[in-house]
């Protein structure tokens, strides 16, 4: 077990970011997701380690737009699908988060890993 230097952030859909979904392929009915669907698409970001709910509150606040295209670029690359406006007040609209302050690596056995993340490949869209 190894104790990483970092906090992570839990960022977690509301009804409304599951209402935005269900909107990009118009379906009747019991086709549409629903909030317990994707309870479990839960994506983890690790940060920078936060010793209080002060830093940790300016870092979401001066990063809630990227974490928000992060998500909406989950469920679709195409920008033009999505809301007009993405901002903090979508962001609190859309997502919540849940933050722990140990990120703890439990795998003994491999190495921890890193890749930089192409942002031109989630850029791409299905049109290119």
């Amino acid at each position: 077990m190894k104790l990483l230097n970092r906090s992570a952030l839990s960022v977690k859909p509301t009804q409304a970011f599951v209402d935005w979904v269900n909107s990009l392929e118009p379906t009747v009915g019991d086709d549409d997701l629903t909030l317990d669907d994707i309870a479990g698409e839960t994506t983890v970001y690790l940060i920078p380690e936060m010793d209080t709910p002060e830093a940790l509150s300016a870092y979401v606040e001066e990063r809630c737009v990227d974490l928000l295209k992060s998500e909406l670029r989950a469920w679709e690359e195409d920008e033009r699908q999505w809301p007009e406006t993405v901002d903090a007040a979508l962001f609190r609209e859309f997502l919540y988060v849940e933050h722990s302050y140990l990120v703890v690596d439990f795998d003994d056995e491999a190495a921890l890993e890193t890749a930089e993340v192409d942002d031109e490949l989630l850029m791409e869209t299905d049109e290119e």
